[in-house]
């Protein structure tokens, strides 16, 4: 079988990976001759330069990539196709689907699974995680997958393993900016919204845009909501049924009130589903923080808080469980501004010191100005590097807390774990 892949974002290069381990032999495409194509599971390639500034080609046994060109002759040559999410609604794309060419139309095995979408603006790698292993501990088999921000394999690998395996429920991460393309891939069952947050509004452009957007992801969909979401009213006019949920009255090991509103949705969920309270209780229980999520380890004095939290909201729900004597923020992509907001609410909690140091891009002058600007008046640290990092670490750990976050989920998940070998040795 032969696939072609359009577009190598997060999601394209997920799908390049996922069909060449399923065995696929692979056409990838990308306009953009610049891309970056780390994180490809590529063989020793041979490249052929057709012309320097415009278009390359890379040739392996079982796969071809063409930067800054697309072979249309290639694409017409193969079984099934997978475009980029943010292609979804495109004339290109509307002309795939009617050929019925898309991955999710020739491989449809996954669409006989009970099939669970959580979508939100925060919370929902967890949510997923402390749902996959309640519905485990209850015997179900459980294939888990998703929005590749997510720190999943993407939407396309969920498609191949399900071909292959034989599971009880499909439970889907939903990236918010890509609902209208899930809703195509898959037969949701249900759909569990974890909050609506301030992020990705590049995409969305409004609150009400992406109040819209979940509306017809909703639409005659059995949906979890928190029992005070803005929107509920609209929200339960398109959906089936909808059911309420509320925060989670047992303990978690998790830190933060947000948890445990996550933790209230994968129970109601689960309850729907009749598992057992007592099984509900154990696995929760017993559930630990996802790599990269949110967690706490003590260092000297100090409680360290470190965790993704790449939006403003994310950051201030954080800020509310302690008095932070120093903020690590990692900083977005220099198209990003949108993310820049996580400073706002940074200068305006107003700790001694906020230390920035490069998450997804080495933007630091920008966010030097932006703190700047903001009338900050504490002491503004720029660090590059993980031993600069920890060294400060060291240096604020004989105050009450310190929070490491932001953007950048590879960086923090190397911070949070140098921090968990320091705090295990003390």
């Amino acid at each position: 079988m032969r696939a072609a892949v359009i577009g190598l974002g997060v999601e394209g290069k997920k799908a390049v990976n996922s069909l060449l381990k399923h065995g696929w032999e692979v056409y990838a495409t990308d306009l953009n001759i610049d891309v970056d194509l780390s994180g490809l599971d590529l063989p020793i390639l041979a490249m052929n330069r057709i012309d320097e500034k415009q278009t390359v080609s890379i040739v392996g046994e079982n796969i071809t990539v063409d930067l800054g060109f697309t072979n249309s002759y290639a694409i017409e040559e193969c079984d099934a196709i997978a475009f980029s999410p943010s292609m979804y609604g495109g004339s290109f794309a509307e002309k795939l689907l009617e050929k019925g060419q898309l991955l999710s139309d020739v491989l449809d095995r996954h669409k006989g699974i009970f099939t669970i979408g959580i979508t939100g603006t925060n919370g929902k790698t967890t949510t997923v995680h402390m749902l996959k292993n309640i519905l485990e501990d209850a015997g179900r088999k459980v294939l888990v997958g998703g929005n590749g921000g997510g720190g999943f394999s993407g939407y396309y690998d969920l498609i191949l393993e399900a071909e292959e395996g034989d599971y009880d429920v499909l439970l889907v991460e939903v990236c918010d900016m890509t609902l209208d393309f899930a809703d195509y891939c898959f037969d949701f069952d249900m759909v569990g919204l974890t909050n609506m947050g301030n992020d990705h509004m590049d995409v969305h452009k409004t609150v009400a845009n992406y109040k819209n957007s979940l509306v017809r992801f909703f639409k005659n969909k059995t949906i979890f909501t928190a029992f005070n979401q803005d929107f509920n009213s609209d929200f339960k006019e398109a959906a089936n049924h909808t059911i309420p949920y509320f925060a989670y009255q047992d303990e978690l090991k998790l830190v933060g009130k947000f948890n445990l509103l996550n933790a209230g949705l994968a129970t109601a969920i689960a309850r729907e589903l009749k598992v057992p309270k007592d099984v509900i209780f154990s696995s929760l229980s017993n559930f630990k923080a996802v790599e990269g999520r949110m967690d706490v380890y003590k260092i000297n004095d100090a409680k360290v808080y470190i965790g993704k939290t790449d939006n403003s909201d994310a950051l201030a729900s954080v800020l509310t469980e302690n008095d932070f004597y120093a903020l690590f923020i990692g900083t977005p992509r220099r198209n990003e501004t949108h993310r820049l907001e996580i400073l706002d609410v940074a200068a305006k909690y107003n700790p001694e010191v906020i230390v920035l140091f490069p998450g997804l891009d080495d933007t630091l002058d920008i966010a030097i100005y932006r703190l700047n600007s903001l009338g900050y008046m504490g002491n503004i640290i720029t660090v590059n590097t993980l031993d600069q990092i920890i060294e400060l670490v060291a240096e604020y750990s004989h105050e009450d807390a310190i929070f490491i976050g932001g953007n950048g989920q590879e960086i923090i998940i190397e911070i949070q774990d140098r921090i968990k070998q320091i705090s295990e040795k003390l």
